[in-house]
Formats: C-alpha cells, structure tokens, sequence
C-alpha cells in the first residue's frame, strides 16, 4: 500500500530543511553510543558474510558504522533527501544507498530477489510510521531477513512520549532540533508497549534476544543532561535459531 503522500512530504520536507551537519538531526547520534552497542548484541546471532540493510538510514551515520562489521552494507530510507544526506557523507563510498517505500511489499520483494538474504537493522522506524502502515513495515524485515538473516530492531516505548513532552515543556520551548521534527508533522513514541511484540509476531519473527535499552539523542536539557528516550531493542529471525 505504501505510505501515504502527507508522511512521505512531511519526511521530504524535514530532511530537505537539514543541513549535512553531524547531529543536527536529533537521532543522529554518534555510532559509539547507537549502532556500536547493537551491533554487539546482534552479532552472537548474525552471519556477517550476509550483508546488512539499515532501514530508515537517515543520514547515513549508522549504515556507515554497520559496513566496518558486515561484508556489505545497503541503507535505504523513504525520504530522497535523506539519501542524497547519506551519499554526500559516504565520502569513502563504503555503502549502497537506495530510497525505498517499506509499505511497498513489492519494492522490498524485489530488493530481497537482488540481495538475497540479509541481516537488518532497523532504529525507531515502527514507532513514527503511520498506524496502517505499522504491519507492512514488520513485514518488510521478514521478507528481508529470508531465512538466514537476522535483525537488531529497537524501538520507542511509551515513557519515551512523557520523556519528550518535558524537554518540550522547557523554559524555552522545546529545544530547536525537537521543535523542527514536531513542526514536520513528525510523531515520535506514538505506539503503545504491546503494539512493536505483536506486529512482530504477527509477521512471522521470532525473537531471540530482548531488553530494555535507550536512545542517544542529540539534544540537551537545560541542565546539560543529554536526551535519553526509552526503548526496547529485539534480535529476531524469521525461524526458531538452531542449536
């Protein structure tokens, strides 16, 4: 079905409004504290000769990390401004980018018949997407994963969303990286704790490992404390892991 035009214009619009500058983006945290530690805690599960597909890529900042530990590294993302983000970046012409639809089951069918196979990695994509969109996109790292591949997929709980209201609460408003993604139209933390576990299930994954965790975000509180959101991460598989 795919997204509707609203979300795609409100993701074309916020990363066409930012400038290649590191962390300008709230979520653009540095790898050492995102895709650093995930990576160590899917990789007991993972075939690193497969490659690895970061959806919802962005910028680009943790696909580039992700091609230091996997044999191939492909970032896709809706958003044709985050892509050509991601390619001025990739200055080293380390990973694949490509822009892609995950509503679209056709578009990542196909990106599965030209991959084959793949370990994913997916940071907050299911908590922002729209809600009719929610199952295609757990679907879409099923139909990636095939049977060999696994996924590191963290997302947003609910205590995130109480998290965010108090930095927008602040003496001035909310910070100006916040403000730029609720003046998109962008909702964060707007799934509820049951809705990521049985949108996984209901694709067909099967998780191997879970826990609590939170995201590094670029923004400061007034006293200097950095922006946490709390989340939850899943290593998953589309088969019960053997052995």
């Amino acid at each position: 079905m795919g997204v509707s035009e609203r979300y795609r214009d409100a993701w074309e619009g916020y990363w066409s409004a930012t400038s290649d500058t590191p962390g300008e983006a709230i979520w653009d945290a540095d790898p050492s504290l995102s895709s650093v530690p995930h990576t160590e805690l899917l990789l007991p599960y993972a075939d690193t000769a497969l490659p690895v597909v970061d959806l919802g890529c962005g910028n680009g900042t943790q696909t580039r990390y992700l091609a230091t530990r996997f044999g191939r590294a492909i970032g896709v993302d809706l958003s044709h401004a985050a892509i050509a983000h991601a390619r001025r970046a990739d200055t080293e012409g380390v990973v694949e980018f490509a822009q892609l639809d995950l509503g679209d089951s056709e578009a990542v069918t196909a990106l599965h018949e030209r991959i084959g196979d793949t370990n994913v990695y997916m940071r907050a994509v299911i908590h922002q997407s729209e809600a009719e969109v929610r199952p295609a996109v757990a679907a879409a790292v099923a139909t990636l994963l095939g049977e060999r591949g696994r996924a590191f997929v963290a997302e947003l709980t609910p205590d995130s969303k109480a998290v965010l209201q108090q930095v927008a609460q602040g003496p001035d408003g909310p910070p100006e990286k916040l403000r730029r993604v609720l003046e998109h139209g962008l909702k964060p933390a707007s799934v509820s704790a049951e809705e990521v576990p049985r949108l996984l299930r209901a694709a067909g994954l099967t998780t191997l490992a879970q826990g609590d965790t939170a995201l590094a975000q670029t923004a400061y509180l007034p006293d200097g404390t950095r922006v946490d959101l709390p989340a939850r991460w899943f290593v998953l598989a589309t088969t019960p892991a053997v052995g």
